[in-house]
C-alpha cells in the first residue's frame, strides 16, 4: 500500500512539474493528437476501401484498434519510466543510486517519470471502441465488461513487460537495442487489427512470443461474439493472464540481469 501511495505521490508531482508550461504541454498533445488521429484515418480509409478484412466487419475493425491502442497508450502514460528513462539511468550512472536505496528499482523507475500527453491517444482508442461497439451491435453484459477490463489490465502488464526488454538489453550493452521495438511499437502497428489476418510466422509471433492474441484479440472477438481461434468460449476469460505470465519470466530475467549490472562509472 506504501508503493502505491507513494506512486500516486510521485506522479502528482511530476504532473505539476509538466504543467508549469502550459504552451509547450497543449502543443505536444495537439502532436500527439495528429498522431494518433492520423493512425486512426488510416484505418478509416481501409474500410471504406476494402470495406472488410476477412470475416471482420468495419464494426470488428474499430473495436480491436480501440482496445490496442486505450492498452499501449495508458502504458506509455503511466510507464514512461521503463519505456523513454531507463537507458539514460544507466548511461549516467543513476541507476547505481538506485540499487542502494530501499525500493525495488521497478517501483523507483515507473515513479520517475508520466506522459500525460498520451492522454489524447488514449481517447481517441475509447472513440474507436464507442463506434465499434456500436456499429458492431455488441450486446453488453456484466461478463463482457469485466473481460474487456481484465484483458486491459493484463495487456498493460504485458506491455509494460515487454519495455523491460529494452531495459535488459540496456543493462549489458549500455544503449538500447531498436530489434525490441519489433515487439513493442510493431506490436501495437499490427495487432491493432486481427492477428488472424496474418501469415503464419507473425500469427506465431503475436501468439507465443509476444502475446498481444491471447491477452487482447481473444477477449476481443468474445466480445463481439466472433470467434478468433476454434477455442471453447471460457478460454477468453483465462487467456489474458498469458501477459501477466509473459511479465513474471521477463521480470525474472529483469532481476537477473540486475545482479550482473555493472556501474557506467559516471
Amino acid at each position: 500500500m506504501n508503493t502505491v501511495k507513494l506512486y500516486i505521490r510521485s506522479m502528482g508531482m511530476l504532473l505539476k512539474c509538466q504543467m508549469q508550461y502550459p504552451a509547450s504541454f497543449l502543443m505536444q498533445t495537439l502532436a500527439q493528437l495528429i498522431m494518433e488521429g492520423g493512425e486512426m484515418l488510416a484505418l478509416v480509409l481501409i474500410i471504406d476501401r476494402f470495406g472488410h478484412l476477412g470475416s471482420w466487419q468495419p464494426g470488428d475493425l474499430y473495436f480491436f484498434f480501440g482496445m490496442m491502442s486505450v492498452t499501449f497508450y495508458l502504458t506509455e502514460c503511466f510507464g514512461r519510466g521503463v519505456t523513454g528513462t531507463f537507458p539514460s539511468l544507466v548511461r549516467s550512472g543513476q541507476l547505481d543510486t538506485m540499487l542502494a536505496r530501499p525500493r525495488a528499482v521497478l517501483t523507483q523507475v515507473l515513479c520517475s517519470d508520466i506522459d500525460p500527453r498520451r492522454i489524447v491517444c488514449i481517447a481517441v482508442g475509447v472513440t474507436a471502441l464507442c463506434i465499434g461497439s456500436r456499429l458492431s451491435a455488441v450486446r453488453w453484459t456484466f461478463a463482457k465488461a469485466l473481460l474487456l477490463c481484465e484483458a486491459v489490465a493484463m495487456g498493460v502488464v504485458l506491455i509494460l513487460g515487454l519495455f523491460l526488454i529494452e531495459a535488459i538489453f540496456c543493462i549489458y550493452s549500455v544503449k538500447s537495442v531498436e530489434l525490441v521495438n519489433a515487439l513493442t511499437y510493431g506490436g501495437r502497428s499490427a495487432c491493432a487489427y486481427p492477428v488472424n489476418i496474418y501469415p503464419r510466422p507473425l500469427r506465431t509471433l503475436f501468439t507465443v512470443i509476444a502475446p498481444f492474441a491471447l491477452t487482447l484479440q481473444l477477449p476481443a472477438a468474445y466480445i463481439l461474439d466472433k470467434p478468433l481461434f476454434s477455442w471453447p468460449a471460457w478460454t477468453a476469460f483465462l487467456s489474458p493472464l498469458s501477459g501477466a505470465a509473459a511479465f513474471g519470466v521477463i521480470y525474472a530475467l529483469f532481476q537477473k540481469a540486475l545482479r550482473h549490472y555493472r556501474s557506467t562509472g559516471s
